[in-house]
This record gives structure tokens, sequence and C-alpha cells, in this order.
């Protein structure tokens, strides 16, 4: 649903004659439809910049816990220094770029990273899941709030929010090259992704975490390395999101253009509050369900085709028009009972701690990879 989405807010994009996605909308449905899509456009990827903060946080910490030396009172394994270091450092100065195009090289480090990370935790599958009791039920295929996990999968699997500005950043933006790219790169999320979800389920049952890697025990040295590349892919995937939150304000607000001075300012205010926010509120799973449900689904599945059908000449029963009916359906329907099932269930969050499994069992792994 998500690929044919993106190649659909593409198609929609021709129709109309538009190159991003809010002059697709105004075009479409007005000034009414084009803040409510300015709204959403601009909270997914601020409120994943809070996310991306939180884990940073999170992951880093631990890292540095095993340092020789670092002890539990040292400034390093205090998340709110940890946070506003990152920040300062890393991902305010490489959003503070203007062209997108030259985010190319950090996003091909954050894609290694991510296979490595994804071995580590094919590799504790087998070596650590033996530890772990199992939760109750663990093996049941789904509850009933088994939506809000399409919320935050909606959250994974989102890009509509950058496809203009990616498909305009290709060497040939056709709708061909864009559709060969669209699937070669959803097709990879959906494996990572379902290699992920497996693997961590399998270990930890309904233990898991939002972030997986509070589910680790902190001597785990494998797991700390797998902490460490998740947090730098974390770092370089942050600016791709500020550029997301500087153009909405640009095109809202300065007519599509910033002055080098509004430039800066527009980016540090914007990483100012999302740091902030990160400072403050640290719990990384009910962050995902209510982005995914709140902002990640209308832009992925209601906004694009209901763009595409107003836009559409063809006839009601052609293949595109059924497929968005049912697109259009689907994100309807996940917005509405994921909202209520995560405030109805929201997920418990045991941020910092270390898991009761680590604790009871005293286990040390010592950079072992394999099995007692």
């Amino acid at each position: 649903l998500t690929d044919y989405s993106i190649i659909l807010l593409i198609k929609g994009g021709n129709l109309s004659s538009t190159n991003t996605y809010q002059e697709l909308v105004r075009k479409t449905y007005g000034l009414v439809g084009y803040l409510i899509l300015s709204t959403l456009q601009f909270l997914y990827p601020f409120i994943a910049m809070i996310s991306y903060n939180i884990i940073t946080g999170d992951t880093l910490t631990k890292v540095f816990q095993r340092i020789s030396g670092v002890g539990p009172d040292n400034v390093l394994t205090d998340r709110h220094f940890i946070i506003l270091l990152t920040t300062v450092i890393f991902t305010l100065p490489i959003s503070l770029y203007r062209d997108i195009g030259k985010l190319g090289k950090v996003s091909l480090i954050s894609l290694i990273l991510t296979i490595v990370i994804l071995v580590i935790v094919m590799v504790r599958t087998v070596t650590f899941s033996p530890q772990v009791p199992k939760s109750e039920n663990a093996w049941i295929f789904a509850k009933s709030n088994a939506v809000q996990a399409v919320g935050v999968m909606s959250f994974a699997f989102i890009c509509n929010h950058n496809s203009f500005l990616i498909y305009g950043s290709l060497e040939e933006p056709t709708l061909k090259m864009w559709s060969r790219v669209t699937h070669v790169s959803v097709s990879l999320a959906v494996v990572i992704s379902v290699v992920f979800a497996a693997c961590g389920y399998m270990t930890f049952t309904g233990y898991t975490e939002g972030d997986i890697f509070e589910n680790y025990c902190r001597d785990d040295n494998l797991a700390t390395f797998g902490r460490f590349c998740y947090g730098v892919t974390v770092i370089l995937t942050f600016p791709l999101e500020c550029f997301v939150t500087r153009e909405v304000i640009a095109n809202v607000f300065f007519h599509g253009n910033l002055s080098t001075v509004f430039h800066i300012v527009v980016t540090v205010v914007i990483i100012a509050v999302a740091t902030g926010v990160s400072l403050v509120y640290d719990c990384l799973g009910i962050v995902l369900e209510l982005n995914g449900v709140l902002s990640a689904t209308p832009l992925v599945f209601i906004i694009p085709t209901a763009c595409y059908l107003r836009l559409s000449k063809e006839r009601w029963n052609h293949s595109d028009n059924l497929i968005s009916c049912l697109i259009l359906a689907v994100g309807v329907l996940v917005m509405t009972f994921g909202f209520v099932l995560t405030i109805l269930h929201p997920q418990e969050c045991s941020h910092g701690k270390e898991m009761f499994y680590c604790i009871s069992s005293n286990v040390s792994f010592h950079n072992s990879t394999l099995p007692p």
C-alpha cells in the first residue's frame, strides 16, 4: 500500500503540474486542504525528530556506560547531556545544509549501519532468546490493540512527506525511474522491518519495548555496539526530517524562499523546540504510535489517494481508482481505531530500567556471540 501510495503521489503531481506535496493538495482541495496538509506535514517529521532524540539519549548513554571509568554519575550517562551534545555537534550543523542532495552519502552510511544492526539483532535472537522467559500468550497471532502496530508501521514506512524532494533530486526525474526507486526502497525496507520485528519478538515476546535496544542487558557488549550504530544512524537521519519541517514553514510563511539568515534562524528554532520536548519526555512507544496514526496514516494513505481520485480522468472502475479507494478506506479505519486504542491502551514505558531477566540471571556476555 505504501509503495503504491508513493507512486500515486507523484502521478498526482504530474496530473496537476505541481512539484511539491503542498502545491498538489492546494490545487486539488484549496486553501483548507493546503493548511491541513501543511500541519500534518510539519507534525510528522517534527515528532520524528523528537523520537530520534529520545532514541539517541537512550542508546548512547548505555554505550558510554560501557567505557571504563564512566560511572553512573558521569555526565556521559545523562541522556539530557547526550541529546544536547549530539544536537550541537552533529544534527544542527548537518541540518543547516540547503541542498538535500548533499545528504546522499549520509543516507548510504545510515543504510550500511542499519544492516550491521540487523545482523546483531539476528545473532542475539540465537544466543540470547533462550535466556529470556516468554510472556504469557506470547504466540497469539494478534490482540485487540493490533491496529496500533499499523500506526507504528506507517511511521516506519512513510516517505510521502519528502517524496517530491527526493523525486526532484533524481538525475532522471521520470515516473518510470521513480517507480523503480520506490519499488527497490520499499522492498528493502519491508525485508529489514520484517526481520527486525520477527527477531525482536522471538527474543523478547511480550516484553519487547518500543526501542528494542532497551531490552538488551547493559553488559552485553555486542548489543552495546549495536546501540552505537543505532545512535549514529538516527543522528544521520534527523537532518532529513528537519529539511521537511523547514520546507513547510518556508512554503507557508515565506512563499517558499528563505534568505540565508532566516534559513539559519528557522532551522535553529525547529531543532531547539524538538530538542526541548525530547529532554522533557522520554517514552518512545507512545510517541511512535500517536505520530503514526495521527500524522503518518493520513499522509501515506488518505491524502495522496484523495488527491489522485479528484484529479484522475479515468473511469471509476479503472484499477488505479479502485486501489485508491481501498487505500483511502484502510487509512480512515487505521487512523480512527488506532487513535482510540492508543488512548485506551497506552504502551507501558520502562525507560532506562534494566530488564528483570538481566538482573535475575546476572547474564554477562563479554563479547560472546555463541550460546553456552
